[in-house]
């Protein structure tokens, strides 16, 4: 355990010198070369003034890109939208008159089975209406022959 603790610790040294070392590299190398610059102080700052309002004019340039594309996604987004409300509304609209249709086709279809079995009940009835009178009928003959075979 000891060994891998020490091997944590020297690493961490490691990272520490490598960054201090890096630091003082930089100090040095930018310190070089301002001193070793072929441009005097004026010019030097004339040359960093004159690179500033490029990048100036190149910001704005970008701005006024990005300005306009912008809008062209905002144009074709509200397009987007309102074409799909335009479709949502459509085929909501197809939905609920399939909805009226199939429920129109149902109450027919109830109504239609309401008045057959209206029309078999009706029938039902009538043949046993029929069956009594026959029933009556073959009864009042059978009588009528039991009295014409006493006479």
């Amino acid at each position: 355990m000891s060994n891998q603790q020490d091997q944590n610790q020297n690493q961490n040294i490691n990272s520490k010198d490598f960054l201090i070392g890096t630091l003082i590299g930089g100090i040095v190398g930018a310190f070089s070369a301002l001193l070793l610059a072929p441009k005097s102080g004026k010019e030097l700052r004339g040359d960093l003034n004159q690179s500033a309002s490029y990048v100036k004019e190149r910001a704005g340039e970008w701005k006024d890109v990005a300005y306009d594309t912008s809008s062209d996604w905002k144009n074709r987004a509200v397009e987007g939208s309102s074409q799909f409300g335009k479709t949502i509304q459509e085929k909501s609209q197809e939905l609920s008159d399939k909805v009226k249709e199939t429920t129109q086709t149902w109450q027919n279809r109830n109504n239609t089975e309401r008045q057959a079995e209206q029309a078999a009940k009706e029938v039902a009835e009538a043949i046993e209406e029929a069956s009594k009178e026959l029933e009556r009928q073959q009864s009042d003959d059978a009588k009528e022959v039991e009295t014409a075979s006493r006479a």
